[in-house]
């Protein structure tokens, strides 16, 4: 099997095993102001096949809100066709991605292509991917990784896999599904409330918490196995898990000494270590890229403020000062932003600071934000919010010009969680 994992397929198979839920739905409320023009030319081979990961692969570009869609010419046309670069130059599109998707002896499929450059008159690249037919789709959002790379110059998020809950008729459903909404799977199904959910690094695992025994106390839970073990349950309250860089530890929240404050324990619940020390509740924890560090939230001084503590432990220093009310903090993938829920007018919105500069900027103007979560490229932020009375989830650029709305005909979504790059 080429390309793509075996692990990543024996992750999606077991998930596509579980009970589907409705998709998301998604909506773009706003694009960037200078998209990239493209053609996603008609792919050859399989008509049925081609037809579906071509409109994956032009459904994912356009989402992103950075490339605009040149319709192709009629026809077909596969990844070793001749390319007029002037005439496609002429029709105003910058690239063009032409390939064919095949089915082979064995059942399997074979989706191939190549991207050409044609303000330069040049090919950029091509892969071929062979995949199943379950896993088809991601063959088309790797098709669109690719386009994405080669002409922003950052990776793509389309093969990434997000997390959220959704409550309906009673129930809770933690569910995973790809980064478009699509191919949702139930990971675990609870008459009690599910919250926090965080990825482990490597995508294998999630980290929750459940009150599936009336307390709260948080699992770690292999996706591929289905198998889950309790890392924290301690007296009194267990949230708030939060991975560290290499996957070995979580930072969790305990109050089995009085005030909630800060602890870590290793992935497998041994080596407990506590990290803050404070008058006040310390919470929502979550380490900065480097994991030299951990963000959280704390009222010690009088009111909701987010603060920086090593990893180790020790004093804390107070990052954010604008405002009377700042929570949820999460670090970029690459450390430089810090985003995080901020009150002001009775609002609650999505924020942004750069760490550098201390330059705070408000990304929403909704009113019910919470939970954001970043993209692994950076580039996007996942939040929870209310539309309507409704839980839903929406995604907006890390700059605040593209937002996009998911959605489920039925229930409320929140907790949302976006997964790493997948290996």
């Amino acid at each position: 099997m080429s390309r793509i994992s075996r692990r990543i397929f024996l992750i999606f198979s077991l998930l596509g095993a579980g009970l589907a839920q409705a998709q998301l739905s998604i909506e773009i409320t706003g694009a960037g102001a200078n998209r990239i023009p493209v053609t996603i030319a008609e792919f050859a081979g399989d008509a049925s096949l081609s037809r579906d990961i071509t409109e994956i692969v032009r459904a994912d570009l356009e989402r992103s809100g950075l490339f605009r869609m040149v319709p192709p010419n009629a026809g077909v046309m596969d990844e070793n066709a001749p390319v007029d670069y002037a005439a496609w130059k002429a029709r105003g599109s910058d690239a063009l991605a032409a390939g064919s998707v095949l089915r082979a002896a064995d059942g399997r499929i074979e989706a191939r292509f190549r991207l050409y450059d044609t303000q330069k008159g040049e090919p950029l690249g091509g892969a071929v991917y062979v995949t199943g037919k379950a896993q088809m789709r991601m063959a088309g959002h790797r098709i669109a990784d690719f386009i994405y790379e080669k002409l922003t110059g950052e990776r793509g998020v389309f093969s990434t896999r997000i997390a959220y809950v959704v409550k309906s008729r009673g129930q809770y459903l933690l569910q995973v599904a790809d980064a478009d909404g699509q191919g949702a799977a139930t990971a675990l199904t609870s008459a009690e409330p599910i919250i926090s959910p965080v990825w482990s690094p490597d995508g294998s695992r999630l980290a929750y918490v459940s009150f599936e025994k009336k307390k709260p106390m948080i699992y770690v839970h292999s996706l591929a196995s289905g198998q889950r073990r309790i890392v924290a349950n301690f007296k009194g309250s267990n949230s708030a898990p939060a991975w560290s860089p290499d996957g070995r530890k979580l930072a969790v929240v305990l109050s089995k000494d009085g005030n909630s404050q800060l602890y870590s324990v290793n992935a497998d619940g041994s080596g407990l270590q506590r990290l803050s020390q404070s008058s006040g509740i310390d919470t929502e924890p979550r380490y900065a890229a480097d994991g030299s560090s951990i963000y959280f939230t704390s009222d010690r001084g009088g009111s909701p403020q987010i603060y920086r503590v090593d990893a180790n432990g020790g004093s804390a220093q107070r990052v954010t000062f604008e405002g009377s009310y700042n929570v949820s903090p999460r670090p970029s993938p690459d450390g430089r932003t810090l985003a995080f829920i901020s009150r002001r007018e009775g609002r609650f919105q999505l924020a942004v600071m750069d760490l550098a500069s201390r330059q705070v900027q408000v990304l929403t103007d909704s009113t019910k934000d919470e939970s954001p979560s970043f993209a692994p490229n950076g580039r996007m932020i996942l939040i929870a919010t209310e539309t309507g009375g409704r839980g839903v989830l929406s995604a907006v650029s890390a700059d605040g010009r593209i937002k996009q709305r998911l959605t489920i005909a039925a229930g409320d979504v929140r907790e949302p969680a976006w997964g790493p790059f997948l290996k």
